[in-house]
């Protein structure tokens, strides 16, 4: 099946969950040469054809058929796969939850709460003190995926996401279908990050 199918099917559902609502955010899948295939910049993301992608080869080359531009978030999703060789799909969403998160500590790492999910993201310790890196966001993207690869290359991350900040979440993984479950993990947490802190301010 071609991996453009998924990633439309997946763009679908984060639209309808309020996501990936207008043209915001983006999808990538790899393929065996090492390229990859993202969402063309500017497309409705809940609305996607198999003709809104761009295909970016392993050192960055983009082919693109006249009139499209890869997504802006492209060399994110390049450095990722670069740092993380197993990952064969990166998607990033912009949801409320994630952005709220983003704020509520202004350091490198923001705590997450030891939930059962986090055993979906691969922690499976007791009472687990787990943490998601945050990076502010920078007009030029380039500067995030720099700040990116300089901290994974010395802090390994505890779970394969990260936020930018007021910007949104996005997530590496071995496949598409694993991608979209993280996806669904981590804004169940954030939600439940954001509920968890009404009711503390309204005690």
């Amino acid at each position: 099946m071609d991996l453009r199918s998924h990633l439309i099917t997946d763009a679908q559902y984060f639209y309808q969950q309020g996501w990936m609502l207008g043209t915001a955010g983006n999808l990538s899948a790899r393929l065996p040469d090492g390229s990859f295939w993202i969402t063309a910049s500017g497309r409705m993301k809940g609305a996607l054809t198999l003709d809104d992608f761009v295909r970016v080869d392993a050192d960055g080359r983009v082919e693109a058929p006249s009139g499209l531009k890869p997504s802006a978030e492209t060399v994110i999703h390049q450095t990722l796969y670069q740092r993380f060789s197993e990952s064969q799909a990166c998607y990033h969403v912009h949801s409320v939850e994630a952005n709220l998160v983003s704020r509520f500590e202004f350091t490198e790492n923001i705590p997450l709460p030891p939930l059962e999910m986090l055993k979906g993201l691969g922690i499976w310790t007791e009472n687990p003190q787990c943490m998601i890196a945050v990076f502010p966001n920078h007009l030029k993207v380039e500067q995030i995926a720099v700040a990116i690869a300089q901290r994974f290359a010395v802090e390994p991350p505890a779970v394969p996401a990260l936020l930018i900040r007021d910007h949104g979440l996005t997530v590496w993984a071995p496949s598409t279908s694993s991608a979209r479950n993280f996806v669904e993990l981590l804004e169940y947490i954030f939600r439940y990050m954001v509920v968890t802190r009404q009711l503390k301010l309204g005690e």
